[in-house]
Formats: C-alpha cells, structure tokens, sequence
C-alpha cells in the first residue's frame, strides 16, 4: 500500500478540522436555540394581524402581509405580483413595560441574504424605542431559516419602565405570520393611532425605494422620513420594477395620503420617462386634485462622472426629461407639484453606496435628508 503524501495529509487534517467546527458550530447553533426557546417559552404572544400593522395600502390583499390587494393579481406584471410579497415598509408600533421583548415571525422566501444585502435588512426584524418626540434603535432579530424564526430583540434585560416601540418588518421577503412576545405578567398593548388627520407618506419607486440594500429596516429611506415626519408610510418600491405602468398608475391613484413621492426614474429609460411619467401623474392628479406629488431625480451614479455610455448617460437624459415634465406642469399652473435634485441626494464623496448604485445606510440617511425640506414643504410642515 502506497503511503500517503505529506499534501495528502495536509489536505485530509484540513478537511477534518473544518468538519469539526461545522459541528460543533451546528451543536451550539442547536443549543443556543434550545436555550432561547426555553428561555422564553413561558411568554405572552400578541399576533400583530389582529391588531393591524402600519403601511398597508388595502386592507383586501390575498396575504394579510403583502403590498398590493389581491385584485392586482394577473392585472400589474408578474415580477411585480411577486415584489409585493416582500413586507418592506410595514411596522408595528406597541407600549409595554416588558423587560424583555420576543418575536416569532414566519418567513416566505427561501433567500434570506442577497450578495450585496444582508439578512438583517432581508428577512430580520428592526426593533427603535421612542425618546420624546423621536425614535431611537434598540434592538433587531436576525433571520436564520426559512420559516419560523425566534429571537429575542434586546440584549439583556431592559430597564423597568412603559415605553412606545416602533417594530419594523423585512424589507425583501414575506412573511405569513408575525407575533411580538412579552413575560407573563407584562402589559402590552397597541400604540395610540395616529389622528385621522395624518395621512400617511406614499412612496412609489425601484430597489432603492423598497430599501435595497440597507443593513437593517429601519434604515430605509421611506423609513427614515416616516420617524422624522411622525407620519405613516406605505413603501411601493419594486426592486428592477418600478417602472410607472398604467396599471400601477390607477392602483396607486385609490390611495389617499398625504403626499405622493414618485421615484421610479432608476428603472426607466428617458424615452419611458417621457412615455410614461405623465400619465401617472395625469392619474393621480385626476384621482387626487390637492394632493402634493413630489418628483424625483435619478441618484448621481458613483461612476456617472467618469462613464459617458451606459447607466450614467441614461440617469442624465432621464433627469433631463423629468424636468422638462415639471416645469411644464408648473407653467400649465399645478401648484401642488415638489421637485428633488439629484444633487440632493448622495453625497459628493462616493461613499454612500455598496456597488455605486444601491445606498449602505449612510446613504439612505443622506437620501432622507435631502428629501425631508422637500416634503416639509409639501406637507406644509415647520422646516427644522
């Protein structure tokens, strides 16, 4: 019998140390889950579909969590049926005086991370408690399987105290249930409603509008402006597929908020700007006579500046084409129309993105900055 080559050797102890600490991570992975699960097996589990989320547009959907209702079904694209699946910019907000705070939530989608986007923005939960007048993040529960998934959303125990918190739900996959857990003994309830005054925000658009590909929900852009504006939001972002159909133009035309932001510029080529922009906003406005429509700019591309051919050339001409679309609006005497900048958006330093398209968080905050005076405009709301 030959004897087994030094490389050989090498090659079989790596492998069987990598075995090893698969297993081993797999046994602590099971203990670790055995723990938590007895941990909080005694809990108090709230379903939030019988209290009602924020952030649906229709209440008849086919899915209690998706996003468009099920008439839409065979009427909008099928890759757009599919996107409205995905619970992005859905949330709960609760008061409880629990010193720890549980979820269970059930996933749809198989894919829990995308290459550029991790599972806590993906699938995870994203847990922010109220200071004042504004929300701080607390907390998170990552996703680990396809279906149900339970974690604890805080760190140790939480200091005594009732306090608000504001739940968010996964941005790019679905979920069929979801509940909140507290200790036994602990108070729960749902937050006070908004007043029927406050419509909420509804934001049309791409990828980058559904929240791609922020590491957590709540640092979606949309997001981001609900906590600053204290208002509602309904996120119709559809990654690759916001592209201003007729279709979506008459769904989005039964919704009443407050204001409509259109940013579909990303998924459309300046000849479907031209095409298509106009009749979603002849739509709406025909729907909604009052109703603010603010208009927005293609991002700055990271390589914009530097490739003349290819997505920084069509970003520019379809830009070109949007502001010819609103000043002729404004020449024809529309008044309720609000206009953001490229410019307004990223920064200048080309930092703000994960692939010089797609904004990390910091991008995201920049986004919402630079929207927040456009819509405190529109809303008629104090400038900060």
């Amino acid at each position: 019998m030959a004897r087994m080559g030094r490389k050989t050797r090498s090659t079989t102890g790596r492998l069987a140390r990598k075995a090893t600490l698969v297993f081993l991570f797999g046994v602590l992975c099971v203990c670790g889950s055995s723990r938590l699960a007895a941990q909080i097996s005694t809990f108090c589990w709230f379903d939030l579909s019988a209290y009602g989320v924020e952030g649906k547009g229709w209440s008849e959907t086919k899915s209690y969590y998706d996003r468009l209702p099920a008439k839409a079904e065979g009427v909008v694209r099928e890759k757009v049926w599919e996107l409205s699946h995905d619970s992005s910019g859905m949330c709960f907000r609760f008061v409880t005086d629990a010193e720890q705070i549980g979820a269970r939530w059930v996933l749809t989608k198989a894919q829990l991370a995308l290459v550029h986007m991790p599972s806590t923005g993906v699938s995870g939960l994203d847990l922010y408690v109220r200071e004042g007048s504004a929300w701080r993040w607390l907390g998170f529960g990552r996703a680990q399987r396809v279906g149900e998934n339970l974690k604890l959303l805080t760190n140790g125990r939480l200091n005594p105290g009732r306090r608000e918190y504001l739940l968010y739900l996964p941005l790019y996959n679905g979920v069929s249930k979801v509940e909140i857990g507290v200790p036994p003994g602990a108070a729960f309830a749902q937050a006070e409603p908004y007043p029927s005054t406050v419509k909420p925000l509804v934001f049309y658009g791409t990828s980058i509008t559904q929240g791609g590909v922020a590491s957590r929900p709540g640092m979606a852009y949309p997001a981001i402006l609900g906590r600053k504006l204290a208002r509602p939001v309904i996120n119709l972002g559809f990654s690759g597929n916001g592209q201003a159909e007729p279709e979506m133009a008459s769904l989005l035309a039964e919704l009443d908020p407050a204001v409509f932001v259109l940013d579909a510029l990303p998924n459309l080529s300046s000849k479907q700007v031209t095409e298509r922009m106009p009749h979603l906003i002849r739509t709406l406005r025909t729907a909604r006579p009052r109703t603010p429509l603010v208009l927005v700019e293609n991002i700055v591309y990271v390589d914009g500046p530097y490739v003349e051919e290819g997505r920084g050339r069509r970003s520019r001409e379809s830009n070109t084409a949007l502001a010819a679309i609103y000043h002729d609006l404004l020449a024809n005497g529309e008044k309720e129309i609000y206009y953001v900048r490229a410019d307004q958006l990223l920064g200048e330093d080309g930092e703000d993105t994960v692939d010089g398209t797609h904004p990390t968080d910091l991008g995201f905050s920049r986004i919402a900055a630079g929207m927040e005076p456009v819509l405190r405009e529109a809303l008629k709301m104090n400038s900060r």
